[in-house]
């Protein structure tokens, strides 16, 4: 579905990602973990279309998406749901989630859309005439993933999603992602947090300095020493 090719980008003139190479199956969740500054939410941004990289190569289900533009990576299917709380704070909660299917297969669904991710998540069934700036920061969070999900996504890219969320939160939106997963949609993860990626995902890359300096399974991650004491916290 997804390959990342040898890919050098960053901001300006400097690479943040050196030589980065990733692959993402049709239906599979993969995640990326990594410190602070590896260069995680860099690579979201490229695959996005938001950062057109120096060097290398993205293929998206068979077709080269390098220089395509960000628009054009939502039409065949990608969708990107930042860290940040990217609402549109003075539209109600469905007219934000409206917001989502601008694409004309997604239009064409419309109706069956908004009802899939109010199944997802019921508060936003609840607070569909309140203005999204009035929704708490985890309501928030949920109506972004759920924008993005009413462009009918065959890839779904997650920046950071338990990030600044209660506990409580977090399950809540993990355990809405298990049931996205289930639907067969392919994933892709960033999360600072380690330990809920690679319990949710079934591959994982960790990112270093820009590198990708281990891949494998989830569980060979997890299992795996140098990983625990570097970055799991496990001594």
């Amino acid at each position: 579905m997804l390959e990342v090719i040898k890919v050098c980008s960053g901001y300006g003139e400097l690479n943040v990602l050196d030589q980065v190479s990733i692959k993402v199956n049709k239906g599979e969740t993969v995640a990326v973990i990594g410190p602070n500054g590896a260069g995680k939410t860099t690579l979201l941004k490229t695959i996005a279309g938001l950062i057109i990289p120096h060097k290398g190569k993205i293929v998206f289900n068979g077709i080269d998406i390098t220089t395509a533009s960000p628009h054009r990576r939502v039409e065949l299917g990608i969708s990107y749901v930042p860290c940040e709380k990217l609402v549109f704070p003075y539209m109600t909660v469905l007219e934000n989630l409206e917001m989502g299917c601008y694409n004309k297969r997604a239009r064409n669904k419309k109706d069956e859309l908004l009802e899939w991710v109010f199944r997802l998540f019921p508060i936003l069934r609840e607070r569909r005439n309140q203005l999204a700036g009035t929704l708490s920061g985890g309501e928030q969070r949920m109506l972004a993933l759920a924008r993005g999900l009413m462009s009918m996504p065959s890839l779904l890219m997650l920046d950071e999603p338990s990030f600044g969320l209660a506990p409580k939160i977090v399950k809540q939106f993990y355990d809405a992602l298990s049931a996205i997963k289930n639907e067969g949609l392919s994933v892709l993860l960033v999360e600072q947090k380690a330990h809920y990626a690679l319990n949710f995902a079934e591959r994982a890359y960790l990112l270093s300095n820009g590198k990708i300096v281990f891949s494998g399974s989830s569980q060979d991650m997890l299992n795996n020493e140098f990983v625990k004491k570097s970055y799991l916290g496990v001594i």
